[in-house]
């Protein structure tokens, strides 16, 4: 989304302890002039790093074999020497749908029916499903928001319903097919897996909130049929083969009224959205009509990316929240777990325990699979221990008479229930992925509040007030995935050594970053660290030295971490994938160009970046960049 974190949400008043209450006081001394032995037994254990070994390669030669690129300021895509980034699938390129190739207008006058064949504004999640293994197969990408500004040759001027059709269809998720042709990948086009889901594709939902009360709407009374997903944001994928889509923000989109109720104050709804407009010309999204059409956002979506006509599937048992990511893992009985990311000030992390065994048979044998199971949500302790709490109807005080009728109601509360069952607040939590030795790492991007008057202070898990430069945690499952304790660790605390505040120094084992978010581990161990530092910060403060978002890779059994790209003015460098043989990777450039204050002027679209194009003017585009050594061999190698 536009990162204007001033105004990031910050909807969370219960009285739940946020670690720094759990923490002793002796514990709050953190960095009077520098990290101190408080916290030192909560960071990872770089030093003892044997267990870890085993992750350091595939083969023979270092985990991280690349020559780090420098911080940058350019317009362009930096990658290290002896690699090559071509660019794909903009902002307006057609996706291949058969018979509807409209071609993308320099001056964004294609139409709301053009722009629904064609991608998405704003690439975020994305993942490669192989046709002929590592030289042909399909991208599947979300697509988070729309900059009015961009879309529309005169912005939000002449608003009306047809650019509301506009700006819905350049949200949702974009199915492309893609070959490698002589060294140099394309869109395959046109192709029958093409497919665009946007904010208008008819959507099931699933689960213990289909037809719930709170689910159905005058032009839904079943509660089970809903239009749309809307600011779509990380992403994960099955070993089944399907693509889990998260929905985001959602709350921004709609409209509510001068006195919300305290449902709708938990979820942040307010009078005017944040400017899309829509409720203007869509009544769904004036929730003073439609009070129910908020509840059917913030879920994750399921698709089929194999099988272009099935239906999208809202899978109401992971629970309704700000989802940022769903990374899955597998138990050794053969059951999913996914763990999920609230990226809200001082909201939760969830996992959710499938009740029943991943079948073999692909998408249509586990249809059922996420529909069952158990919804959990983490308590985090200041002795590095922590457990995972069951938002489970009638246990503890998730009753009747705390306001849960059922299980439904549970989940589509999720935000309230978590309060009431005492978990832990954190500092904006994002992606999250699993090593191969079973630790699971979760980005917490920055919060400038922490410390604040009137705001929770630093801790053992948060040890830095004003926390501009963010940090990743880590945990390891007491037992297996389905496990309900853990033990925690800081990764890394992101910064700068060389800035004058303490807190923002940070303990990076290598080269300089800050506001982590994107997180995806590769076949041979990688982790891979993307990074989304506000506009409005960038090149002042703590960040004056830290350049464009970039990408970095870090080894977790040394700690070391290695810039491996820096993208383009404005952009937030975001999603990950590769083929099979690690040979080539995908990375999507969301938002060049974004206006520190807002929406670019539609009278200037070039005035922050002209990436990709270069020409003078141009409307910045996000896109797709292909990745590939030039020897041929593996990324990171």
């Amino acid at each position: 989304m536009a990162k204007d974190f001033s105004s990031m949400e910050n909807s969370n008043c219960s009285s739940n302890p946020d670690i720094h209450t759990i923490s002793a006081l002796s514990r709050r001394t953190v960095l009077q002039g520098g990290l101190g032995a408080a916290v030192s037994q909560l960071l990872a254990p770089l030093a003892g790093a044997s267990a870890l070994a085993g992750c350091a390669s595939m083969g023979s030669g270092p985990l991280l074999g690349f020559k780090s690129v420098p911080v940058s300021t350019a317009d362009t895509v930096t990658v290290p020497e002896g690699y090559s980034a071509q660019v794909i699938a903009p902002w307006g390129e057609p996706v291949g749908l058969s018979g509807e190739n409209p071609a993308f207008r320099d001056d964004a006058s294609n139409s709301a029916a053009q722009q629904a064949a064609q991608m998405g504004m704003h690439h975020d999640g994305i993942h490669y499903y192989p046709i002929e293994g590592s030289s042909h197969g399909l991208l599947v990408m979300n697509h988070e928001y729309t900059d009015e500004g961009l879309l529309f040759p005169d912005g939000f001027q002449n608003w009306s319903a047809e650019k509301v059709r506009k700006a819905q269809a350049a949200h949702g998720v974009s199915v492309i097919e893609v070959e490698n042709k002589n060294g140099q990948w394309q869109m395959v086009k046109p192709s029958p897996w093409a497919r665009r889901i946007t904010a208008s594709t008819p959507m099931s939902v699933s689960g213990p909130a289909a037809g719930h009360a709170l689910m159905q709407t005058a032009a839904d009374p079943s509660g089970r049929r809903v239009l749309g997903t809307i600011n779509n944001c990380g992403s994960g994928i099955t070993p089944w083969g399907t693509y889990l889509s998260c929905e985001e923000n959602f709350i921004n989109y709609f409209s509510g009224g001068d006195t919300p109720s305290a449902h709708e104050k938990r979820w942040g709804l307010r009078k005017g959205g944040s400017g899309y407009r829509w409720h203007e010309h869509d009544a769904r999204f004036d929730a003073t009509k439609e009070p129910n059409e908020p509840n059917r956002f913030g879920w994750v979506v399921e698709i089929d990316p194999m099988n272009p006509s099935s239906t999208p599937v809202k899978r109401t048992a992971l629970g309704r929240s700000v989802h940022e990511g769903a990374t899955v893992a597998v138990t050794k009985d053969g059951r999913a777990v996914i763990y999920m990311g609230e990226d809200a000030r001082f909201e939760y992390i969830y996992k959710f325990v499938s009740r029943d065994r991943i079948q073999p048979g692909g998408a249509r044998a586990n249809a059922e699979l996420l529909d069952h199971g158990t919804l959990y949500v983490a308590k985090f302790n200041a002795d590095g221990s922590g457990q995972w709490l069951p938002l489970t109807h009638g246990q503890g005080p998730l009753t009747v008479a705390n306001g849960f009728a059922d299980q439904g109601e549970v989940l589509i509360k999720s935000r309230q229930a978590s309060d009431l069952l005492g978990a832990t607040k954190m500092d904006r939590p994002e992606w999250i992925d699993v090593d191969k030795n079973g630790w699971v790492y979760c980005t917490l991007t920055n919060n400038s509040r922490r410390g604040a008057d009137k705001q929770p202070g630093v801790d053992a898990m948060n040890p830095r007030a004003n926390n501009s430069m963010g940090n990743i945690i880590r945990w390891k499952e007491d037992g297996d995935f389905h496990g309900t304790t853990l033990k925690w660790n800081h990764f890394v605390l992101a910064g700068d050594p060389a800035n004058t505040r303490a807190e923002a120094r940070g303990n990076v084992k290598g080269d300089l970053f800050a506001c982590p978010d994107g997180l995806w581990t590769d076949a041979r161990g990688v982790l891979w660290i993307q990074t989304d530092m506000s506009t409005s910060a960038m090149g002042k403060g703590d960040l004056v030295r830290t350049g464009n978002n970039m990408m970095l890779a870090a080894d977790p059994a040394t700690g070391e971490i290695r810039r491996f790209l820096t993208g383009p003015r404005g952009c937030e460098v975001t999603g990950a994938t590769a083929t099979p043989d690690g040979r080539t990777m995908f990375v999507n450039i969301q938002h060049p160009g974004e206006n520190p204050a807002g929406r670019n002027d539609p009278a200037d679209p070039g005035k922050f970046s002209t990436w990709p194009s270069g020409k003078t003017g141009a409307r910045p585009r996000s896109a797709t960049v292909v990745i590939r050594k030039r020897d041929g061999g593996v990324i990171g190698s």
